[in-house]
């Protein structure tokens, strides 16, 4: 009886924490940084799943968000959602905004969400050697960011209004530029994968406050040509659909009337998107 009360208690446990709206996991790869996700229920049953991976802004609460913005799109359309959460002052330096550039000290978050993802593929028995992967503000920053570092591992990507760009400019070091990709990252770029990349671009037409996104000279992030893709974040996301169309690739861009800063107004774009190159991939 003990037997059978304990298995019954793990798969009650299974279900709670596991499946639907899942608890909080520490990352195996780092444990110093945390996951939650959106699991349809039929996954228990062995139903096959996509993934979409959508990362938070500077405020890091945006992870919860997403985790239930996405939580009906997911169940609707075999799909399940991963929010890694990446804390402020992760290295003791009260930094916020580390993961948006890919590398921290020693710290690759790229490395940590793919690591992230191969950890949730084994745990639900899923292939999710591509993902589709979204971003807003800072998560726009990092869902660009990975796109040029690993276009290979994505099914789509879709990049949320961030507040700087980096270009595919060979002339310029990162971020602001390409130009040492291979030398800072150990991955050279490669524009014939990100062209075969449904690529989308979401921002408000009202998304033009920038007292958060100037670089100031002194500043952490500051070098030469940070400003240089425009003032707001409207030009600088139509800077950097320009540069991923100059390397081939296909750019759907939703400029949202009427909307400023609001990731839960431009997220029905996000997931329009996703549903049409969802139904393209199981065509």
């Amino acid at each position: 009886m003990q037997e059978l009360a304990t298995a019954g208690s793990a798969a009650r446990a299974r279900a709670i924490y596991d499946y639907g709206e899942t608890a909080i996991f520490a990352s195996s790869a780092d444990p110093r940084f945390h996951m939650m996700l959106y699991v349809p229920p039929a996954a228990a049953d062995g139903r096959k799943l996509d993934l979409l991976v959508a990362v938070h802004g500077t405020g890091r609460t945006s992870a919860f968000e997403f985790r239930d913005g996405f939580a009906e799109f997911g169940l609707y359309n075999d799909c399940a959602i991963l929010c890694p959460v990446f804390p402020v002052n992760v290295r003791g330096d009260g930094a916020r905004s580390g993961y948006k550039y890919m590398a921290e000290g020693d710290i690759r978050y790229d490395e940590l969400v793919l690591a992230m993802v191969a950890e949730m593929a084994e745990k639900y028995g899923q292939d999710w050697s591509r993902f589709a992967l979204f971003g807003y503000s800072g998560g726009g920053h990092f869902a660009h960011r990975f796109a040029i570092l690993h276009p290979e591992k994505l099914w789509a990507v879709s990049i949320g209004a961030p507040g700087s760009v980096t270009l595919l400019d060979p002339a310029r070091d990162w971020w602001v530029g390409i130009r040492d990709l291979a030398e800072k990252f150990g991955r050279p770029f490669d524009a014939a994968a990100l062209a075969r990349l449904p690529v989308h671009m979401v921002v408000g037409s009202l998304d033009l406050e920038t007292w958060e996104i100037t670089h100031a000279p002194g500043a952490a992030y500051y070098m030469e040509g940070a400003n240089d893709a425009g003032s707001t974040r409207p030009e600088r996301l139509r800077s950097l659909q320009r540069s991923f169309e100059a390397a081939g690739a296909s750019v759907t861009f939703d400029e949202v009337p009427g909307v400023s800063h609001d990731r839960m107004k431009c997220i029905g774009r996000v997931k329009a998107f996703l549903a049409r190159t969802l139904k393209e991939r199981r065509a």
